[in-house]
């Protein structure tokens, strides 16, 4: 049976559940709940795992702390003797507006520690899935602003972002990387409303 290693970035502990950071963290969550699915605490992560027409996909939440995420990645390619082809990472990224998307093959960390330390470990071709954050952030605030929580308004854009997610990840399972680029790359978030834009507007005043 061909193997999936789908990992999903962020931080363990409640006071992490809803920043930015852990977005990763949130769409695999959002995966497993679509799949009827549970988290187990196992080494160096937390693990779960369904299989798509005959194809087994192993979803990893690393609880090294996001710095040391590439630990559990090695290990878990390792231990169940997955091809890096097959290994597909959900990352925020602070260089795209909240909630786009883009996939791809292989690449530099862009500056985030835990890509970072997965490319110290495994190099760098994998394939990837960048979930937008945005950074509106002044100067010297990209920490607070990574690990700041999403308000209930971000949430409005990110939560259909999240479903499209699931749907992205389970293409790359059965498609391949080169045509869920294809398919993907070229979405958009859904604009709010215009009743959503007043109030934002409303608030901004």
């Amino acid at each position: 049976m061909d193997k999936y290693l789908i990992v999903g970035l962020g931080n363990p502990g409640d006071e992490y559940s809803r920043t930015r950071h852990n977005t990763g963290f949130m769409i695999l969550d959002a995966f497993a709940e679509a799949s009827n699915i549970v988290f187990s605490d196992k080494r160096y992560g937390y693990v779960a795992e369904t299989s798509l027409k005959g194809r087994k996909v192993i979803l990893l939440k690393p609880t090294t702390f996001m710095n040391l995420s590439g630990n559990a990645v090695r290990y878990w390619l390792n231990k169940e003797n997955i091809d890096q082809k097959r290994l597909l990472v959900v990352v925020d990224e602070i260089a795209l507006p909240l909630g786009t998307l883009r996939l791809k093959g292989s690449g530099s960390n862009g500056g985030h520690n835990g890509l970072g330390h997965i490319q110290q470990l495994i190099g760098q071709d994998y394939a990837r899935l960048r979930v937008g954050i945005g950074n509106d952030f002044p100067r010297g605030g990209q920490v607070e602003w990574v690990l700041g929580t999403y308000d209930d308004e971000d949430m409005q854009t990110l939560r259909p972002q999240i479903d499209v997610a699931v749907e992205e990840i389970k293409s790359f399972v059965l498609a391949g990387l080169d045509i869920t680029m294809n398919t993907f790359n070229k979405r958009k978030p859904q604009p709010k409303s215009v009743t959503d834009d007043k109030d934002i507007s409303d608030k901004k005043q």
